[in-house]
Order: C-alpha cells, then sequence, then structure tokens
C-alpha cells in the first residue's frame, strides 16, 4: 500500500493524549502507536514528543503531516458527600 502506514493515510495527524503524571510534570502517549514521553514542564513535553514522534517514523516512508496534544484531566466530585 504506498502512501500508507499502519493503516492510516500520507499526510496524517498524529495525536498525543497528555495527562498531568503523578509524580508531577507531565506524560504523553500517541492514539495508535506505541510511542511515549514526559516532562516536568509544557515546552519540555513539545519538545520530547516531535522527538519520539521523529525517533519513530526514522525509517518509514509516510510521516504524520502534523502532531496534536490533546491535554486530558480526570477530576472525581462526590455529587452526595456522607454526613
Amino acid at each position: 500500500m504506498a502512501g500508507r502506514i499502519r493503516g492510516y493515510a500520507s499526510g496524517m495527524e498524529l495525536v498525543f493524549e497528555v495527562r498531568e503524571a503523578e509524580e508531577g510534570g507531565y506524560f504523553a502517549r500517541a492514539l495508535g502507536h506505541s510511542i511515549f514521553t514526559q516532562a516536568e514542564s509544557w515546552n519540555e513535553l513539545r519538545v520530547n514528543v516531535l522527538e519520539v514522534t521523529s525517533l519513530h517514523f526514522e525509517e518509514c516512508d509516510v510521516r504524520p503531516r502534523s502532531v496534536r496534544m490533546h491535554y486530558t484531566r480526570d477530576e472525581s466530585l462526590l455529587l452526595f458527600p456522607k454526613s
């Protein structure tokens, strides 16, 4: 399949899910690929995401056109606290 890699068309957008790490900083993982990284600051994470993406696709004919970092935050709220 020329112009395709792992089910993605040429010029795909790679999406990273970003979460706060328990020990501080941020953790990012690519959706649909085994690409992970972490960093202490948002700017450092941006650099790391671009670096690991570049390394992951280094020997591939088709590379992502863009990378999106999607920040998610989990928070549990008690609707009715116990009295």
